[in-house]
């Protein structure tokens, strides 16, 4: 078996049997790449041996822990795949151990600091309209960079409050959408977008360039982080740093977890339960900053 072979039928597998999202199956092709740049063996031809190396020369290459999850994560789908189908024998990265990975709380920014990004948008510009309504989307309704971009005219509830997301593995979900996030959804609508020479096939979208395409990931990527550098934010962010705004905050003023998980689109509440230790930060902050004690 050939790798061009291996790889086509690994990726079908994924994206008709598991379901899996397309950056999803992306980011395993990648990993996967490495292993092939690593050795010029084929998929039935590695040993457990073979793939420790990959791993020992990999690790040492000062790739982070998660990095190193990551791929080995991969490579056990990988040839887990190639077992399962009768290709193999043997599952060569059984053995291989995952590293630890510490919980990193994800980066947050406060309502402050989202208010100066979106008061640095030059709104003279005709994407400054467009622009502005992606941040109060993105920080509204917590939505995935990958959601956003493919964000529908015809996901759009207005009138009973909601946006309908297809989140990842192709499953929707309603997400409550607030009257303040929906005016400045309308207003790019009504001065920007209706005045754009919309090309055949992106009709539906919601957040279109000035060629009247869909944005990519990327776009949304370089609008965030201009806008956090103009706005003086010294932080390292990305469009996800508002999707962790959006639940940290929820949570902060008295949201209910699963209320939380259930607009994230998280299948597992321990995944959104990371935010309970962000907000656990805060108590504490408050706590050193503010009781007698501490003065």
């Amino acid at each position: 078996m050939q790798w061009k072979d291996a790889l086509y039928d690994y990726q079908m597998y994924l994206k008709l049997e598991k379901r899996v999202s397309a950056n999803t199956i992306e980011g395993y092709l990648r990993d996967i790449q490495k292993l092939i740049n690593h050795s010029e063996k084929q998929p039935l031809d590695y040993t457990q041996d073979d793939l420790t190396t990959f791993i020992h020369d990999f690790a040492s290459s000062d790739y982070s822990v998660r990095s190193q999850a990551r791929v080995i994560s991969g490579l056990k789908s990988f040839f887990g795949y190639l077992q399962l189908e009768d290709f193999r024998e043997d599952n060569p990265t059984s053995l291989l151990e995952t590293p630890k990975i510490g919980m990193k709380l994800p980066d947050v920014l406060s309502e402050k600091e989202i208010d100066k990004m979106t008061e640095v948008i030059d709104l003279s510009k005709p994407e400054g309209e467009r622009n502005r309504a992606i941040i109060e989307t993105l920080y509204g309704c917590g939505l995935r960079v990958s959601e956003l971009i493919n964000l529908k005219i015809s996901d759009l509830f207005f009138d009973d409050g909601f946006i309908r997301v297809i989140g990842k593995g192709n499953k929707q979900r309603l997400v409550p959408i607030s009257d303040y996030t929906i005016k400045y959804i309308n207003l790019y609508k009504e001065t920007i977008r209706n005045h754009i020479s919309i090309q055949t096939g992106f009709e539906d979208f919601v957040f279109l360039n000035r060629r009247g395409k869909n944005l990519t990931r990327v776009m949304i990527f370089t609008i965030v982080k201009e806008l956090s550098i103009i706005a003086g934010v010294k932080k390292t962010i990305s469009p996800h740093t508002f999707r962790h705004s959006f639940a940290t905050h929820l949570l902060k003023n008295g949201a209910d977890l699963r209320a939380i998980q259930l607009m994230l689109g998280h299948e597992s509440i321990t995944t959104t339960e990371i935010y309970t230790h962000v907000d656990q930060e805060y108590i504490r902050d408050a706590i050193i900053k503010f009781h007698p004690r501490n003065k």
